[in-house]
């Protein structure tokens, strides 16, 4: 007599601002995948980072990328006490100069603005953006100049709390991924792409959990546990 077929796992629709539920998805992924265990077994059950899902929100991610945490913050800091709230606006009539004293580069200064631009003539609609699918979201984000999908991920993560959203591109999980694995090589992003299929519907999550590792880890480096 052939065996039943075993029961799917229900998928969890998931508020990720919801501690409990964000429990939920990562033992879902730690009892199907020893890498996210051994993550897991590290560092628990990480806080899901959130951002404001706006225009400031968008800048700011711009603004941190490539920086460490303690750096971007302070530029941060600045940018807001030169502009006050950071809008389209706001952006667009500062001071070219007066940007880059604040501690952003010219590329990221360019960025910012093309974002502004896209925003105040309609071309970028964020609250569409919100509303739209994973895939539809991505594509409008990335039809502006200056965010490219590495940022296009982050924001729907951090800004919209999409959880299915891998931004595959990222060294540091594809670095924390190989540590866990005590694999060679990082795997390229094209292969990284395939790895985290394994994690679906939860690979944000999946994400939030490397990222974790791999800060703990550095942290544990610097002797800070």
């Amino acid at each position: 007599m052939p065996k039943p077929t075993p029961k799917a796992p229900a998928i969890i629709q998931l508020d990720v601002t919801d501690a409990k539920q964000l429990r939920r998805a990562v033992k879902h992924l730690a009892k199907s995948c020893e890498t996210i265990a051994a993550a897991h077994e590290r560092v628990g059950v990480p806080e899901w980072r959130t951002r404001q899902g706006d225009y400031a929100g968008l800048a700011r991610i711009i603004a941190y990328q490539q920086l460490s945490t303690k750096a971007a913050g302070t530029i941060w800091g600045r940018v807001e006490t030169l502009v006050g709230k950071v809008t389209p606006a706001a952006i667009l009539e500062a001071d070219f100069d007066a940007l880059r004293t604040c501690g952003l580069s010219r590329p990221k200064i360019a960025h910012i603005r093309s974002i502004a631009e896209a925003v105040t003539s309609g071309s970028l609609n964020l609250r569409r953006v919100a509303r739209a699918t994973d895939a539809d979201a991505q594509a409008e984000l990335v039809a502006v100049k200056g965010i490219g999908p590495w940022t296009a991920d982050v924001y729907l993560m951090f800004c919209l709390g999409r959880w299915d959203v891998f931004p595959h591109a990222d060294i540091g999980l594809s670095e924390a991924y190989r540590m866990i694995t005590n694999e060679k090589k990082r795997h390229d992003p094209k292969k990284f792409l395939k790895t985290g299929e394994r994690w679906r519907p939860y690979r944000g999550v999946a994400a939030h959990m490397l990222w974790a590792y791999i800060n703990a880890v550095r942290e544990e480096q610097r002797g800070g546990a």
